[in-house]
């Protein structure tokens, strides 16, 4: 593996850009440096976009129906993140706002992000 910076400028970044881009092509094999190069250079763009072009935490609602989308997931499927399906629609039509526990829940079991589900 070569030897690996922080992303400091749009240059740099492209070219990092470009070295994902060639790695993700060859589909590398878990536990090989090739892979773990393309960890590490993803994390480093990821760290890079956050910070040079931060988005507004999307509507919880939204954020839900989102991955709701991206999972399949129908109403009576979010009984176990909501307590029932009644929860659910009264939460979906903003007639009750989100617990903690339902905020924990949501994010634990459908990898929702805490910023979007407190936004």
């Amino acid at each position: 593996m070569k030897n690996i910076n922080l992303i400091k400028t749009e240059k740099e970044y492209d070219k990092v850009m470009e070295r994902v881009l060639t790695l993700a092509k060859s589909n590398p094999e878990e536990n090989t440096p090739e892979f773990d190069e393309l960890s590490i250079l993803s994390l480093l763009i990821e760290e890079y976009d956050r910070k040079h072009y931060p988005t507004d935490p999307s509507d919880p609602i939204e954020a839900i129906k989102f991955r709701m989308g991206q999972q399949d997931l129908r109403p009576v499927d979010m009984k176990e993140y909501f307590g029932s399906t009644g929860r659910f629609y009264d939460i979906i039509n903003k007639k009750r706002n989100l617990s903690l526990a339902m905020i924990r829940k949501l994010h634990e079991g459908l990898g929702i992000a805490y910023e979007s589900l407190l936004a």
